[in-house]
């Protein structure tokens, strides 16, 4: 039996999913592009490492805690204008930091750049979770997912090499451009796209809906596998180049250079997506994904030749956004009532869970040694990822018999 052909993306959506793309590139590389900067920005503004570092410590809690803001915000007014108005927004908070004259000052446009770039990607998938019919959610997930795995790359890559060239503050100049720029395209064609599924019922308070997903056992499930995915997943790989560093003797920015392939890994997922996908299905994807990871972790952990760390970071890549992309494709159907606040609650677990994740093993690291901090990552990865494959594997037989 041949079978049937799956329905093509208009040309307005397929549009739109670049769009979301190229914003979720200039949300990722926002996040990042301090990264190399410390060292620069200590300088220039005499001030310690450890309070400089507020520009990336305070961007990232603040990004944590306003996803589920923008949840609600997105199911009553619509999500691509949320996410169009927060992309123009994160331009002119990109100018703010090009003119900070202070530490203080370029720390607070930080803080305000994380209150409307926490919109974009939560934003995206829950979007792309309205206009795309499930089959083909999660290789257009994977399509959008592909900016954000550029943005890891080129937001530290824009932050070193501006830092070493025209300075600092270009950066913000070139991620105000961005931002600006997608934001006005994004402006235009939000006219042009059909407004997403409105619900008939009156809205409810963020606190009632916030119950009611949790009240389900599968909203719980996908929601703690995320926390432990964004701990033992993003959270570990924040100390890796720390590990290359003191186990190897690496420079840091050779460090630095080899945890930068997780992110062409994870580019060249998406690149694969669609066959994988369709070979694997989403059990086999978060099965191997999240196996393959551990093994990944383990061999960058106990491997006495640090040549191999390199091609394992890319291989950890690959294997984490096989799991994170589908896991965001169950995120956004978990709650199809009230969509945009249940990827935004699917995205404060993943960001908890690497906030969580980084403090546990800088914590650990001292008593325990990084070897053993990544081996038991790598081990709570992989029991992760047979639960979550059961899991999956039990529903889709649940949905074939019911």
């Amino acid at each position: 039996m041949t079978p049937t052909p799956l329905p093509a993306l208009s040309a307005n959506t397929r549009r739109t999913v670049l769009l979301l793309s190229l914003a979720c590139f200039c949300s990722m590389a926002t996040q990042r592009i301090c990264d190399a900067m410390l060292p620069e920005l200590a300088r220039e503004f005499g001030a310690s490492m450890a309070r400089t570092g507020q520009v990336v410590s305070l961007f990232a809690v603040v990004y944590g805690l306003a996803q589920l803001l923008y949840g609600a915000a997105g199911d009553r007014l619509g999500k691509l204008r949320v996410l169009t108005f927060t992309t123009v927004a994160s331009g002119a908070g990109s100018l703010m930091a090009v003119f900070a004259g202070s530490l203080d000052a370029l720390v607070l446009a930080r803080v305000l750049m994380a209150l409307v770039v926490a919109a974009i990607i939560p934003m995206s998938i829950a979007w792309t979770g309205d206009a795309v019919p499930y089959a083909m959610r999660q290789e257009t997930l994977a399509r959008v997912g592909l900016g954000t795995t550029m943005g890891i790359m080129g937001g530290q890559l824009m932050g070193g090499v501006f830092v070493d060239t025209v300075g600092w503050r270009w950066a913000f100049v070139l991620m105000a451009v961005l931002f600006l720029g997608v934001g006005a395209l994004l402006w235009r064609d939000m006219g042009q796209q059909v407004a997403g599924p409105f619900s008939d019922q009156p809205p409810r308070g963020i606190w009632e809906q916030t119950r009611e997903l949790l009240s389900e056992p599968w909203v719980r499930t996908l929601l703690a596998v995320s926390m432990v995915q964004g701990g033992a997943g993003f959270g570990l790989v924040a100390i890796i180049a720390t590990h290359l560093h003191e186990v190897h003797g690496l420079a840091l920015s050779s460090a630095g250079a080899t945890v930068a392939m997780f992110g062409l890994g994870g580019m060249l997922y998406m690149s694969q997506a669609k066959p994988l996908i369709r070979k694997l299905g989403e059990h086999g994807l978060a099965l191997v994904g999240g196996c393959t990871l551990g093994a990944a972790l383990l061999t960058v952990a106990f491997s006495p030749w640090w040549l191999l760390a390199p091609p394992a970071m890319l291989v950890a890549g690959f294997a984490f956004f096989m799991l994170h992309n589908t896991l965001q494709a169950n995120a956004t159907q978990m709650a199809p009532q009230a969509r945009g606040l249940g990827v935004s609650m699917f995205a404060t677990a993943l960001f908890s869970g690497q906030a969580l994740g980084v403090l546990l093993a800088t914590s650990l690291i001292g008593p325990l040694g990084s070897s053993a901090v990544l081996a038991g990552g790598a081990v709570a990865m992989v029991s992760m990822a047979v639960f979550l494959s059961a899991q999956l594997r039990r529903r889709h037989r649940l949905k074939l018999n019911g």
